[in-house]
């Protein structure tokens, strides 16, 4: 298993050279490290999901904020961390450029940028800003030849923009704009992403699967190369906290506690 962050990096892009491999989300150190018992290869951050873990809506951490994350989960586990960096902390190119420097520093070993503003009368950056903003990316990942894979995110299906040849213009820009992975979260059908898959070759390809509702094996058949599930685990570890606090707040009893994983078993995972 890697250990120094160059290791790390090295083993992340060798990943995405072959196969197909499922790259979970995780939110804080505990969930990191059980990730990597688990078996998996790399693992990712998930915005949402640590927003929640301090108190947060998604979009609403800051910079500061994920760096000291990030750094913090980096030196927790000997995996591979891909960072949920949204859309770098920055509108503007020269910006992103200095927040993703900030980024490398954490001990990443890839990050992505997407092309989302947060303002619902324009949710896309213009499209050559946007490219502006992904070269400036990969400018900051060269500048000391770091090794970071840079992942070029097309938001247009999460923003109610599902123009497909829209979509994949844009993350055909990014790839020439120095992309090495490209990802567009919302598509859902098998037509939607063989077609992404076909015109980003020969980019590997990231899929949301909670959106698309496929296997490993199925998602493989259609040129996938990595898998991730955004905030889907975080939801589904607050699903239960939410419904056993409710219960006990709501009727006064305790029946859902009875579906808890084992201390015993916790303990003896991080012993």
């Amino acid at each position: 298993m890697p250990a120094t962050t160059a290791e790390k990096r090295i083993a992340f892009r060798k990943l995405h050279e072959t196969g197909c491999f499922v790259l979970p989300n995780f939110w804080d150190v505990g969930s990191a490290r059980a990730l990597q018992q688990m078996g998996f290869k790399a693992i990712a951050s998930t915005s949402a999901g640590f927003a929640w873990s301090i108190g947060k809506a998604d979009n609403r951490v800051t910079l500061d904020d994920v760096c000291e994350h990030l750094t913090a989960l980096c030196a927790a586990v000997d995996l591979p961390v891909n960072a949920d960096f949204e859309g770098g902390f920055a509108h503007k190119a020269e910006k992103v450029e200095a927040n993703v420097a900030r980024a490398v520093k954490t001990g990443v070993a890839g990050l992505s940028i997407e092309d989302s503003t947060g303002d619902t009368a324009k949710p896309l950056y213009e499209r050559a800003f946007a490219i502006e903003r992904i070269r400036a990316a990969r400018s900051a990942i060269d500048a000391h030849n770091s090794g970071v894979l840079l992942v070029g995110r097309c938001e247009g299906f999460l923003v109610g923009q599902t123009d497909l040849n829209m979509v994949i213009d844009r993350l055909q820009a990014y790839a020439e704009a120095g992309a090495h992975c490209l990802y567009a979260p919302g598509i859902k059908t098998r037509d939607q992403i063989s077609a992404v898959v076909k015109a980003a070759h020969p980019k590997p390809v990231n899929l949301l699967i909670g959106a698309s509702g496929l296997s490993v094996a199925e998602a493989a058949d259609l040129g996938v190369r990595r898998i991730s599930v955004g905030g889907s685990l975080a939801r589904a570890a607050w699903g239960g906290f939410m419904r056993a606090a409710r219960e006990m707040a709501e009727k006064g009893t305790f029946t859902e506690l009875s579906h808890g994983y084992s201390g015993g078993e916790l303990n003896k995972m991080f012993s």
